[in-house]
């Protein structure tokens, strides 16, 4: 029997990004949909265009950069929604509008404030005008898996009867139980009855089942399935992407369905978004965590030197996984160097290869042994120049720590061609360089957090900071990375400090 192939929607971006303190700029997002590209992920979702400037600017950013896949934004069914994606999708080789209306009782009466009959007018007026501006519309049923089963099947019948060519089924607040959903999902595909139209599911995993979930609805007769890398999401995320496609590639005698998923980038893309999103993937994750392919236990590893099936159902290999780390060093050419950068994720510029090979043979002065956490690094750090455009500048700093005296940190910033030097005294070298740095600023941000890690085992690894700032109702991640310790978490705190300015530029906010 030959296998249905399952197109794969992803919305790390949208979706993904709506997750609590994650904060993708346009140069990030274009990072992430580079890697995505190379997946050979059918369609991409970048972004929400109406919601604001920066989501805009960024879904025009991606639909003008990625030539395979589709490219879709988000629109509620709204005329200034869609005629705003429409405008941001301008440039894209293959565009979609992703418009939606939520149609569950308590959606329409609390949230809409509408009537059924309001929403099959919005319906209609929506998806009509979104194939209007282009012949690819999706229409989803927020909260679908709350929603009517009658009204449910008007709806989705009137969206195609406007124009819509997929519909998508979500279980909004992973409500729903996998076997009672793949029921629901026949039911409304079978009721509906209108060929030619691809069904689609959108689930979340408040519950943990939003891969069984959208398992269940390709064994109704989903033919694409929307998820995202490391199952990012609101609330308790959305359905892994990397779990979903290796369920129907391992287990094609079950679901006689695969995608056309490229899995052997899985590993490298997992990595890249989690780096660019502050995110950490668990150990314990499927697929991409970094105990997925380990094995400790005695009896395990005397069956997998006997044959590697006694234990996985999958190879490392199959998803990208590294079998053997690659040590560059001083003696590394500028070829093994590109094909690394490559292997971890990243699509760069002719003019930033050279300056990351550049950053490269600095740092092999400085240490033996360059890991591939230390060229994660110091690419996100120094070279993709991915801070929006910044307001302040780190020029120099300098702490004094010893053990009769208090700690103090002298820092100079520069700001609009000014440099500003403060000094201040802290309970630690960080904390003293922060306070510095809060007398430079004109407001006073709150650290949310702060994590510090090492980039590799070694002991001359370099230091990577993460901080959040929070202001007001903003909050902004920072990044910052350096064989000196200091040096990656003031780094880190500039970068914060300069995402303030620009979410809270994007809002029309004075700071």
């Amino acid at each position: 029997m030959a296998e249905d192939v399952v197109r794969i929607f992803d919305t790390t971006m949208r979706d993904g990004e709506q997750a609590a303190r994650i904060n993708l700029n346009t140069g990030e997002k274009v990072q992430i949909a580079h890697a995505l590209e190379r997946l050979n992920v059918d369609i991409i979702e970048a972004g929400f265009p109406a919601s604001s400037k920066g989501d805009f600017d960024a879904v025009a950013s991606v639909a003008a950069e990625v030539r395979t896949p589709i490219v879709a934004g988000l629109a509620r069914t709204r005329e200034s929604d869609i005629t705003a994606a429409g405008e941001a999708l301008r440039g894209a080789a293959r565009a979609r509008i992703h418009t939606f209306i939520a149609t569950s009782p308590i959606h329409m009466e609390y949230k809409l404030k509408l009537s059924p009959d309001g929403v099959l007018k919005e319906v209609e007026n929506g998806v009509k005008l979104a194939r209007s501006i282009t012949p690819d519309v999706e229409f989803s049923a927020e909260d679908a898996s709350r929603s009517d089963m009658d009204f449910l099947i008007e709806v989705f019948s009137l969206a195609i009867e406007s124009g819509a060519t997929t519909c998508n089924i979500p279980d909004t607040v992973g409500y729903a139980m996998p076997h009672e959903f793949e029921k629901f999902c026949a039911a409304v595909i079978a009721g509906v009855n209108k060929p030619g139209v691809i069904w689609s599911v959108h689930c979340h995993n408040d519950l943990g089942l939003a891969v069984a979930n959208s398992l269940a609805a390709v064994r109704a007769g989903a033919r694409q399935v929307e998820c995202t890398i490391n199952g990012l999401g609101e609330r308790a995320g959305n359905a892994s992407m990397e779990e979903t496609v290796m369920s129907l590639r391992t287990r094609k005698d079950h679901f006689g369905a695969d995608t056309a998923i490229d899995t052997r980038k899985f590993f490298a893309t997992s990595k890249l978004v989690s780096s660019l999103t502050g995110v950490p993937v668990q150990p314990n994750k499927a697929i991409v965590g970094i105990n997925a392919f380990a094995h400790e236990a005695g009896i395990h590893q005397h069956g997998m030197l006997c044959n590697r099936a006694t234990y996985e159902i999958m190879t490392p290999e199959s998803v990208g996984a590294p079998g053997t780390d690659l040590h560059l060093g001083k003696h590394s050419g500028r070829h093994a160097f590109n094909e690394r950068v490559e292997q971890l994720g990243y699509r760069l510029s002719a003019e930033q290869g050279m300056s990351a090979f550049e950053y490269f043979k600095e740092l092999c002065d400085k240490k033996k042994d360059v890991s591939d956490g230390d060229i994660e690094a110091f690419l996100l750090d120094r070279v993709l120049h991915l801070t929006p455009e910044g307001c302040y500048e780190l020029k120099d700093y300098a702490v004094t720590v010893g053990s009769g005296g208090k700690p103090t940190a002298s820092v100079t910033l520069a700001h609009d061609g000014l440099e500003t030097t403060e000094a201040a005294y802290g309970n630690g070298p960080v904390d003293a360089a922060y306070k510095a740095i809060l007398k430079i600023l004109p407001f006073s941000p709150e650290l949310a957090e702060f994590r510090i890690r090492a980039t590799s085992e070694f002991a001359d690894a370099l230091g990577e900071a993460h901080v959040i700032l929070r202001y007001k109702e903003i909050k902004a991640q920072g990044r910052g990375a350096s064989t000196d310790i200091i040096e990656a978490t003031v780094r880190a705190y500039v970068e914060a400090v300069n995402r303030l300015y620009s979410v809270a530029a994007a809002r029309e906010m004075a700071i």
